[in-house]
């Protein structure tokens, strides 16, 4: 049964939702209650257990230790033998890590020709060549010990001492900068906090430090650095202490903003956008409303040489069969595989496996492992080649489908897309995650059409209207697209509404 003919009212025909014709399992729209039946590709199923909304019912006997299939994928093996009509969840599905057999792109796959109609938005042109969807001062923390004052600086500035055309003033405090190992640690910090200073969206910027921090500040400055102009930096111990360089900072800023009201949007065509993709909150719709339309709108980025960011590498496990097959070339698989084992590697310094990813909020969503999760989290990069692999906060050069090594956890991802310049990012939420970034507009996808009624402030689509059979993916992605060229114009989105602005920089390494 295919979702678009669901209606509203559950009927024993469309209270289930099977995805595959492989499937051994179907989904419950609605909540299944003990006698009811369900009817699946003309097969009656009488239910035995209660199924909540989300979660997953057997339409066949499946023997114990046998594979439970999802999407037409083997999501885990069962603890012992369930019938027709059984609720399957975490006391009777067990996660399996098992051996992929990988499917490596021997050619090399071009870059799609751009269109003649381009779509276009109205955006802040920068001289390296990239788009700014919005124009903001950025005051960025060096360490923990300018936390404080960041904060102080930008809440200084009242909506009223604005300039026109620039956006506001916004903080970047974060508890890293000293404390960590010189290397690997705090180069990412480095690079992530480089791409906030640098980034499309950011029309100056200043570094503040306290002075004797590991992270210093002259890092970010001189001749060399990522931005030349409009850029500063002040430490504490140096203009006067905390109160001191509230004033400093304040008298510069003043002078950028003069500075930066002179910038206007002009007309630019979409292949300047960089759109993140994240999800956080998921449940199990997630896989079958809301990243299967996110998919549709990257796909759609991607044809016009835009780029479409896919995080979050502990949910990309499992999925690796799918995307290594659709890497641009073998050095791109290589480089996406890399990841995926460096994130192995790291996970094991602590004893950790990524079924630790899915949380109590996942699983009351329906989902029971982290192969079930990333089956449904991989959709939202759509169908369209895999143009690069980047690490955490690197910059996204390469149009098309990219791939970044990121955590899971929400705040940590979206800083390292954020960083690496992506000037736009979708989310997609079934348990209804709040976040936001200081600079970059979130647009927030509910899954499922309760989600989005409850928390309609923080929710900007609601792709629960597929499932409820009032919508396509395709139309909802085409939704989503088209708020991305408003948003990239200056809609504000409800995460911006409301002021969210979470920073978090991917700690990895020891405190010392």
């Amino acid at each position: 049964m295919g979702l678009l003919d669901i209606a509203k009212l559950p009927t024993a025909e469309n209270s289930a939702i099977r995805l595959h014709e492989t499937d051994n399992v179907a989904i419950a729209r609605v909540p299944l209650s003990p006698g009811a039946t369900i009817v699946v590709a003309g097969t009656s199923v009488m239910v035995l257990d209660s199924v909540p909304a989300g979660h997953k019912v057997c339409l066949k006997a499946i023997g114990a230790g046998e594979s439970v299939r999802r999407y037409g994928q083997a999501i885990g093996k069962t603890r012992m033998a369930i019938q027709p009509g059984q609720h399957i969840h975490v006391h009777n599905l067990a996660f399996e890590d098992h051996e992929l057999e990988l499917e490596f792109p021997t050619g090399e796959i071009a870059y799609p020709a751009l269109p003649a109609n381009m779509p276009t938005f109205e955006g802040f042109l920068r001289e390296d060549g990239r788009v700014g969807t919005r124009n903001y001062v950025a005051v960025v923390a060096a360490s923990n010990c300018a936390a404080y004052t960041v904060d102080w600086i930008a809440e200084s500035f009242e909506a009223g001492s604005i300039l026109p055309n620039v956006d506001g003033v916004v903080a970047f405090p974060h508890g890293e900068g000293c404390g960590h190992a010189i290397g690997p640690d705090t180069d990412q910090l480095k690079r992530t906090l480089a791409g906030v200073l640098n980034h499309p969206n950011i029309g100056a910027a200043l570094i503040i430090g306290l002075g004797c921090e590991v992270n210093q500040i002259d890092h970010y400055l001189g001749p060399n650095a990522p931005r030349s102009k409009r850029l500063h930096g002040l430490t504490l111990q140096t203009s006067g202490g905390t109160r001191g360089t509230v004033e400093a900072a304040r008298t510069r800023i003043k002078q950028f903003m003069e500075e930066m009201t002179e910038q206007k949007r002009v007309t630019v065509p979409a292949s300047k956008i960089q759109l993140g993709l994240n999800c956080g909150g998921s449940d199990s719709f997630s896989g079958i409303s809301a990243n299967p339309a996110l998919g549709v709108c990257s796909d759609m980025l991607a044809a016009i040489g835009a780029s479409a960011v896919l995080a979050e590498t502990t949910e990309c496990f499992g999925a690796e069969h799918l995307l290594v097959k659709r890497a641009r070339n073998r050095q791109v698989a290589e480089k996406f595989l890399g990841f995926i084992e460096g994130y192995k590697k790291y996970l094991r310094q602590f004893g950790g496996s990524f079924d630790d990813n899915p949380s109590p909020g996942n699983k009351e969503g329906g989902l029971s492992n982290i192969l079930e999760k990333r089956l449904g989290a991989a959709a939202k990069a759509g169908t369209s080649p895999m143009m690069d692999a980047v690490d955490y906060a690197e910059t996204v050069k390469s149009p098309g489908f990219v791939f970044m090594n990121t955590p899971g956890y929400d705040p940590v991802s979206l800083t390292g897309l954020a960083a690496g310049g992506c000037n736009l990012i979708a989310f997609t939420t079934g348990r209804g995650s709040a976040i936001g970034f200081p600079n970059v507009p979130v647009i927030k996808v509910a899954t499922n059409s309760n989600t989005y009624k409850r928390m309609v402030d923080n929710m900007d689509v609601n792709a629960g209207r597929i499932v409820d059979g009032d919508a396509s993916v395709e139309q909802v992605g085409k939704e989503i697209f088209d708020l991305c060229l408003r948003a990239a114009s200056g809609e504000k989105t409800k995460a911006e509404v409301l002021g969210h602005k979470e920073f978090v920089p991917w700690r990895i390494g020891p405190v010392l």
